[in-house]
């Protein structure tokens, strides 16, 4: 529909200009504008690799310092109900690039059960990621950072083989030669090469890494063409050599694990920064969406999660299916068309990240997805509303790593497999999850358990998806 009407306002300032010569130079202004308003907008997706739904100022953050952040987020919409795919990188990032929930995607874990060994397992090349559906609009697309959708043995899963047209990416594991890879070498369009993130002339992985944005943008991409980069960071993410030495919040005299994490995201909070600016000096705010989300809830692996509160408050961390687990902050900025300064409470989720890039790009999404485009919400317009949000994850080969989520309006419902036991919780007013409910309210979790057993389909990589809802099955 909008090219019919791109065409006709061409056709009739077409025939104008043939009645109006002398008025050439305002035809051709006409033509620039109804021109401008057709053109496709780019779009920048920024993940953060483990952060917490309160390790962001503008989130209830009292002590790590992350002034461009916020000041971008009060440019754009808050969200406060948004959450992850799960609450483990793979399945959720799995999630984001597919627009399926967890309980019908090929990833459910870090790992799955493949060949007699707890392996990580790869998205099935049927399953549409967003840079495969984008090119249909005529994007150009790219990948920098962690991917962790693929199998290390066969770069056709790895970001370059998954429709991205430029794709640097880290890798791990062992090469199909049983090789161990290094996984501090980059690789670019599946070619390794000389780039080694060298850990002693960065302060941060992630500014190794936004160099290559800031390269991609100046010179490797079409500039005829819209793009979509897919910027996956590793901060907040523990590693030993992903910080280097610095003077950031020595002062306050805090564990040093606990000073490192703060400092790893107030230097994040600069190389987003760097990234903003570049897209102001080439005059593409306008016509830029930019979403800024998180994986999964914090990790606790060299960090304690409560030290900063990184939840928020919330009940859980990585792993978990309760708020702390799978809730994140969320934020889009678009700079002429999303109001500043405004708050949502619309429940959205990664699974909606793919048909709302779809209607962004003017086309429709592919029929495996579980999403709901949130654009009218970012646009200050009816939404349409999720009836019940899904989740879940397996964590290791026994029962105790199977767990299951659903939020259907205020109701939460939390489910680990080996307790036999659906958790009851009502959001409203138990945000926190310290109250399990169910002893009062049997018909809501006989409701849940049939939503728990619809939405998780069988899949061979995970023995125990479809659930287990007694001793016996």
């Amino acid at each position: 529909m909008k090219f019919l009407i791109y065409t006709f306002c061409f056709t009739i300032l077409v025939a104008s200009c043939k009645k109006e010569s002398k008025n050439e130079k305002k035809f051709k202004e006409e033509i620039a504008a109804v021109t401008k308003k057709a053109v496709k907008p780019n779009i920048i997706f920024l993940l953060a690799d483990d952060m917490g739904y309160g390790e962001l100022g503008a989130y209830g953050q009292k002590e790590i310092q992350t002034p461009f952040l916020d000041s971008l987020l009060h440019q754009g919409k808050k969200f406060t109900d948004f959450y992850a795919g799960t609450s483990v990188c793979s399945p959720s990032r799995a999630s984001l690039m597919t627009g399926m929930h967890t309980g019908h995607l090929s990833i459910r874990g870090n790992k799955g059960a493949m060949d007699g060994k707890w392996t990580r397992i790869p998205l099935r090349k049927t399953e549409i990621t967003i840079p495969e559906l984008l090119k249909e609009a005529g994007y150009q697309s790219a990948m920098i950072g962690k991917w962790h959708l693929g199998v290390p043995e066969d770069t056709s899963t790895w970001a370059k083989g998954r429709g991205f047209d430029y794709a640097v990416q880290e890798q791990w594991g062992e090469d199909k030669n049983g090789k161990e890879i290094d996984e501090r070498v980059h690789w670019v369009n599946n070619d390794q090469d000389s780039i080694f993130y060298d850990y002693t002339k960065y302060k941060i992985l992630d500014e190794f890494r936004t160099n290559f944005a800031l390269d991609y943008l100046k010179n490797k991409r079409n500039p005829e063409k819209p793009y979509f980069l897919y910027m996956s960071y590793r901060i907040p993410h523990a590693h030993e050599y992903y910080i280097s030495h610095n003077d950031l919040y020595r002062e306050k005299g805090w564990p040093e694990e606990e000073r490192n994490h703060a400092a790893r995201i107030t230097l994040f909070d600069n190389q987003v920064r760097r990234l903003f600016h570049l897209l102001k000096e080439q005059g593409e705010l306008e016509n830029t969406l930019i979403i800024f989300s998180s994986d999964n809830g914090p990790q606790k692996e060299n960090h304690d999660p409560l030290f900063f509160k990184s939840s928020g408050g919330l009940k859980g961390h990585k792993r978990d299916l309760y708020e702390g687990g799978v809730r994140e902050p969320m934020f889009a900025y678009w700079k002429g068309k999303i109001s500043p300064g405004t708050v949502s409470k619309h429940q959205a989720t990664f699974y909606d990240v793919l048909p709302t890039l779809a209607e962004v790009a003017g086309i429709n999404a592919p029929e495996q997805v579980d999403g709901i485009s949130f654009l009218p919400e970012l646009l200050d317009q009816e939404q349409q509303k999720h009836k019940y949000l899904y989740w879940e994850i397996q964590e290791g080969n026994k029962p105790a790593g199977f767990k299951q989520a659903i939020r259907e309006g205020d109701w939460k419902a939390v489910r680990i497999a080996d307790s036999y036991h659906t958790e009851l919780y009502n959001l409203a007013n138990d945000i926190f999850e310290t109250k399990d409910i169910s002893g009062q309210h049997p018909e809501i979790v006989a409701a849940m358990n049939d939503l728990f057993k619809k939405e998780s389909i069988k899949n061979e990589f995970y023995p125990y998806s479809g659930g287990i809802f007694n001793e016996n099955n």
